[in-house]
């Protein structure tokens, strides 16, 4: 048995125009919340680095203790007694080293923002 006009008219649910602002609406808010996770992302990318810096910075003191000059590369740093887990994709080089003191560099590879120690007892630096 067919259904009469007057029939069709009362059965709900929604129409194209409702879902198209529903459509619009998720739109809008992905828009916004996209651009603010790209934005936290990146600083997880950077914490991670200077975290690693400042972790290096500690196998450096170590090291000084042991040899009475700060290591000149990561090599040494990276060896027993001195070795430190380094984050994924964080590079941390060592610029220059004596025994008055060094200067080390460290950048996520997906952030790309260089962060420079110079120690003993330096601050971070963008």
């Amino acid at each position: 048995m067919m259904k009469t006009l007057r029939e069709h008219r009362n059965e709900k649910g929604f129409t194209l125009i409702e879902l198209l602002i529903v459509v619009a609406i998720i739109g809008t808010l992905a828009s916004i919340a996209i651009p603010t996770f790209a934005t936290y992302r990146n600083k997880a990318f950077d914490s991670a680095a200077v975290a690693d810096l400042r972790n290096a910075a500690t196998a450096q003191e170590a090291f000084y203790l042991d040899n009475f000059t700060y290591a000149p590369s990561m090599e040494n740093l990276e060896s027993s007694p001195y070795s430190f887990i380094i984050s994924d994709d964080v590079n941390i080089t060592v610029t220059s080293a004596d025994t008055a003191g060094y200067e080390m560099t460290a950048v996520h590879s997906k952030s790309g923002k260089v962060f420079t120690l110079s120690g003993p007892g330096g601050d971070i630096s963008a």
